[in-house]
């Protein structure tokens, strides 16, 4: 967000707080839940895309319907000659895409699972322009019911929360994704967390977060506050691995910590200086994932 914008946006936040906390709130929530134009590809995007072509001409893909419009599903079979290990839905993150998640479907692929990648909605392949933990988690589970269910759900960034959550089952009305194994790389893990770091960058008020809050609470039937990655781990008990980078800058290694704190079925491996992005593509961390969907390595993944 140009700098410019930004200071206009939140001086309009901290006036609307004093006047229209409520539609202060409704928008701000709006603004959040705004995707990227996919179309509107930075250079670094578009050579990544362009890299990951061939690889896509490997997938079938699914346009599969959802009640607020359709996503995209990329299903890649296992390599030839590997016998069938199952199926690893993954999950990509804000602003990325299934291109972006080639060297973890690879690995998964030489291990013999068939892989369905998921292009959340407003994103990749899939329509919209508007991404919540709501139709995210609604997705996971239309991609469930077609292809399902999983012998491991694997999420990078907010696809990782997307993976958590659904397998919870915390949104009410959305009966949870089966899944045998959970692996969170560089997940968030606190959605209050997210909407407080979002508010301070928008300088929106205390009365309008909670106008923010409520509109999570109607969408989703459950309040804001329940929507952490350890109350949800502790009530699913899906072994569980949790990848992250003690120097990350986008998701703080807090958030791994905590996820951590669900359990003894939680295993946190530090993968040490590899950021937020450049951990999807380290062979080490594409190795731990793959030894622990197939039941490997639990006890010896604690770093």
């Amino acid at each position: 967000m140009a700098s410019f914008g930004l200071k206009v946006i939140r001086g309009v936040f901290g006036a609307a707080e004093h006047v229209a906390p409520r539609l202060s709130g409704r928008a701000a929530f709006e603004l959040f839940c705004r995707t990227p134009n996919v179309k509107a590809l930075s250079d670094g995007e578009r050579r990544a895309v362009d890299r990951a072509a061939a690889f896509m001409t490997e997938a079938r893909h699914h346009r599969l319907k959802t009640k607020t419009g359709c996503v995209m599903v990329h299903e890649f079979r296992s390599e030839p000659g590997r016998a069938a290990a199952g199926t690893v839905l993954v999950i990509h993150g804000w602003r990325s895409r299934t291109e972006y998640m080639r060297v973890l479907i690879e690995g998964y692929r030489r291990a013999g699972y068939r892989v369905v990648s998921l292009d959340l909605p407003g994103h990749g392949q899939s329509q919209g322009r508007r991404l919540n933990m709501v139709n995210a988690v609604e997705a996971a589970k239309v991609a469930g019911e077609w292809f399902g269910p999983f012998s491991a759900i694997v999420g990078h960034s907010f696809g990782g929360a997307v993976a958590a959550n659904a397998v919870a089952g915390s949104v009410r009305g959305i009966q949870p994704v089966a899944a045998d194994r959970l692996v969170l790389i560089a997940a968030p893990s606190s959605l209050p967390a997210i909407f407080a770091d979002f508010s301070r960058m928008l300088n929106v008020g205390p009365r309008s977060q909670l106008a923010m809050a409520d509109r999570v609470e109607k969408l989703s039937g459950r309040p804001l506050g329940e929507f952490t990655g350890d109350r949800q781990l502790a009530e699913a008990l899906v072994p569980t691995l949790v990848i992250h980078a003690p120097d990350d800058r986008e998701v703080s290694a807090d958030h791994a910590t905590r996820y951590a704190g669900a359990g003894d079925h939680v295993s946190l491996h530090w993968a040490d200086g590899l950021g937020h992005r450049r951990i999807l593509a380290d062979k080490g961390v594409v190795e731990h994932a793959v030894r622990f969907a197939i039941g490997h390595g639990e006890s010896t993944l604690m770093h």
